[in-house]
């Protein structure tokens, strides 16, 4: 099995306490071959960090062509800047599956709640179409239909309306979202109705070529695979496998990930900072995916495989752990080891608490927790940025204007049988130290030698502490075509894993607390090959 090795040591792992204090690794020398490794990816998309927005919250987020969200705005051009190709979106999450189109409505957006407080539907009119526009130029849109209702012409009127409203802008639809939480769903019945409804939905509108994005599933891989349920689960692979693109309308899947939940007391137990900021911990999660992920590739093609929705904790996240610079730090890794298993793109979900959710769950009312930016006044605080927004500057500013990097992850690695390297197999560092190295196909080097590295320290400072902040240092001079070359260093820094304040988290020297740059671009020249960083921090190395 793909994952035998690597999941049986995480069992340990996990069982461990989470507030375990294991003392710095002083220095990691990288070694191994510079060359571009045999399990490095697929070209990166430059879209590889973008954004799920909920339907119901989305004009929270964009505002309106009467009232535009300025700081939405701003943060995505920010993004887009980088890379030169603005970040996707998904509209969609729950509240698809209650959302309906009304050609009449006088506002672009209306969400019913209840005397209870429950928001129980939304409704969009023609003036939506409108406030999407609002997004950066180009920004390619996915738009998530109900299924949950088994209404056709109630989905089929929201992408008429869509394909109408947004023209090319619009490059796929999702008929559901988490149809493995509803409805008794299989693999087979669900195919029936999806393939079904994507087949009329693409005769009826006249488009061209796969335009649907199926699964949007919510639970993760059984483990074992052999587990009883675990051949039986609703998926990627399985709806595939019982014909869902028989008629040849898919275009890519998507699945959720969620690697920690405050849905019930449970699980709110074990969503704490030490537990999110592990790369072993991240990896071990992950891996699971990966036969999926090579097998929709081998039948839809290299860039099929999106997490269409994540985040850190589901349930909208948890005050002090998803909304902290630990989850920057977490949200770093997550992409970069995703996009390292040939995901291709990773939509990270913005929104807010739903009483549909859960009966147990934590959060109630408000934004979520693990939003990277509040755009408006709520119940859960003013209108700011979390530190979390800084690791997608880093993502794409390690992607820049390049449409031909690879990345593979260096340490701790992967063992042969492709799983991550835990630390009873050899990460000296306890999932605290991580390397990526990314190698461009159209650079002089070739494949040589990478461009560049993202290294991330992960353990656990928090500014509360007392001590001294501890610090590793990361040899690269294997990686180096000369090790007394200088290279050039931009840090992500916040003075702990624990700070919630973007004004005092700092990508390159500059904060992004107001939605656009504040402060000196800050790059450091170091030879020797040899680089320093304080625990919880993480640097790219150009």
């Amino acid at each position: 099995m793909l994952t035998t090795l690597v999941l049986l040591t995480a069992t340990t792992l996990l069982s461990h306490n989470a507030h375990l204090v294991l003392a710095s690794l002083p220095t990691l020398k990288l070694s191994g071959s510079p060359s571009l490794p045999a399990d490095s990816s697929y070209p990166l998309s430059p879209a590889l960090a973008s954004f799920s927005i909920e339907t119901a919250f989305f004009e929270e987020f964009v505002g309106n062509t009467s009232s535009p969200n300025t700081l939405t705005r701003n943060l995505l051009e920010n993004l887009k800047a980088r890379t030169g190709t603005p970040a996707e979106v998904r509209i969609g999450g729950i509240t698809a599956d209650s959302t309906y189109w009304d050609p009449n409505l006088n506002v672009s957006l209306s969400n019913f709640i209840d005397k209870t407080g429950a928001l129980q539907n939304t409704t969009i009119g023609p003036g939506f179409w409108n406030s999407v526009k609002l997004l950066p130029e180009g920004t390619k849109i996915t738009m998530n239909l109900d299924l949950q209702d088994l209404d056709y012409q109630g989905a089929l009127s929201v992408a008429t309306a869509a394909l109408k409203g947004l023209s090319t802008q619009l490059v796929g639809f999702e008929i559901g979202n988490e149809p493995d939480h509803y409805l008794s769903f299989t693999p087979k019945n669900y195919t029936n109705v999806w393939a079904t409804w994507a087949k009329n939905i693409s005769t009826t509108l006249k488009l061209n070529g796969p335009e649907f994005q199926i699964a949007a599933t919510a639970e993760d891989p059984l483990w074992p695979y052999t587990a009883p349920g675990a051949s039986s689960q609703l998926d990627c692979v399985s709806a595939l496998a019982a014909g869902a693109n028989n008629a040849g309308i898919v275009k890519t899947c998507s699945e959720h990930t969620y690697q920690y939940s405050v849905c019930d007391p449970p699980r709110i137990a074990v969503a704490t900072l030490p537990n999110l900021v592990n790369h072993t911990r991240l990896a071990v999660y992950l891996d699971l995916w990966q036969p999926r992920i090579k097998s929709v590739r081998a039948q839809l093609g290299p860039e099929s495989f999106v997490i269409g929705e994540y985040n850190s904790v589901s349930c909208s996240g948890k005050d002090g752990v998803s909304n902290t610079f630990g989850q920057a730090l977490w949200l770093l890794d997550t992409t970069f080891y995703a996009a390292s298993l040939n995901v291709s793109r990773l939509y990270i979900h913005q929104g807010g608490p739903l009483a549909l959710q859960s009966s147990t769950q934590l959060n109630h009312g408000g934004l979520s927790f693990y939003d990277l930016w509040y755009p408006v006044q709520n119940l859960n605080g003013p209108v700011k940025v979390f530190p979390s927004y800084s690791a997608y500057l880093f993502v794409t500013e390690t992607l820049g204007q390049s449409k031909s990097l690879r990345i593979s992850n260096i340490y701790p690695g992967r063992q042969s049988n492709g799983s991550t390297i835990t630390t009873a197999l050899g990460d000296q560092s306890a999932g605290q130290l991580v390397a990526y190295g990314f190698w461009d196909d159209a650079s002089p080097s070739g494949h040589k030698f990478p461009t560049k590295l993202a290294l991330l320290n992960l353990e656990i400072f928090n500014q509360t502490q007392s001590a001294p902040r501890p610090s590793s240092v990361f040899d690269i001079s294997a990686f180096l075509r000369d090790s007394n070359q200088p290279v050039t260093i931009r840090r992500l820094q916040a003075p702990g894993a624990d700070v919630k304040e973007a004004n005092v988290t700092t990508w390159a020297g500059q904060n992004f607390a107001s939605g656009l740059a504040s402060g000196k671009l800050v790059e450091e020249k170091v030879s020797g090959g040899k680089i320093k960083l304080q625990a919880s921090e993480a640097a790219l190395v150009f």
